[in-house]
């Protein structure tokens, strides 16, 4: 039983200093003409998807909840958002050229239909789960415009 209090204090003491070890959080400078809205519009309701279920970290606007302020979560939102801006940056969406553009939507539609994106973090945040509307909406965008145009499928 002792052993246990000593096991118990040690925990909370080293849950206490990670507190002091703190993430860089910050959102870089967005460009609104690079951004995907400034490139798709909002027309087909993909931007509105995309912001309130990728955004966090696929974007340069990303909201930090009061939960990304305690570690060991921090550590792990950060490495998230890190992660999320180097594999697709709606932010800087006008950087990519059509066919990474394309191939990006693609991507997305593959990750969300499997349930691979938008990941774990949607037990914290509710919002960012996708419905199977918002999935058909993320799929039906991957398709090359001159395809959706014609009515033909690639």
């Amino acid at each position: 039983m002792r052993r246990l209090k000593y096991v118990a204090v040690a925990l909370v003491i080293l849950l206490a200093a990670a507190q002091f070890v703190r993430p860089e959080r910050a959102n870089p400078v967005t460009d609104p003409d690079r951004t995907i809205t400034a490139h798709i519009g909002t027309a087909s309701g993909l931007v509105a998807i995309l912001d309130r279920s990728c955004g966090t970290c696929h974007s340069n606007e990303t909201v930090w909840p009061s939960y990304s302020q305690v570690a060991p979560l921090s550590w792990l939102m950060a490495r998230a958002v890190a992660e999320g801006r180097q594999a697709v940056n709606f932010s800087e969406w006008g950087t990519y050229s059509p066919d990474q553009q394309q191939a990006l939507l693609a991507a997305s539609c593959d990750d969300v239909s499997t349930g691979r994106m938008p990941g774990l973090w949607t037990w914290l945040d509710q919002s960012a789960q996708l419905s199977p509307q918002d999935i058909e909406t993320i799929c039906a965008a991957s398709h090359p415009i001159s395809a959706r145009a014609t009515g033909v499928s690639p």
